[in-house]
């Protein structure tokens, strides 16, 4: 699935992931591939995705997230 992280600013990252996990305001959740679509709001914390193994994380204050069609995108502030 495809991973956009976007501030105001910049796109933090942009790419395929095999899992994110996201710092929900019920708590932190994790997306996986064919995932139902969503929307959510996001509190202060951090997007930890992971892609063959490997592991990136990108600290947020608070955003939002849409996951749809295995394309998840975050906006965050």
């Amino acid at each position: 699935m495809i991973l956009k992280i976007i501030s105001a600013e910049n796109i933090m990252f942009q790419g395929q992931v095999d899992s994110v996990s996201l710092p929900g305001a019920e708590g932190t959740f994790m997306v996986l591939p064919h995932h139902a679509s969503l929307i959510s709001t996001l509190v202060k914390g951090n997007v930890v995705y992971e892609h063959d193994g490997k592991r990136g994380e990108v600290s947020v204050e608070g955003g939002l997230v849409d996951v749809d069609k295995d394309v998840v995108s975050v906006c965050i502030y």
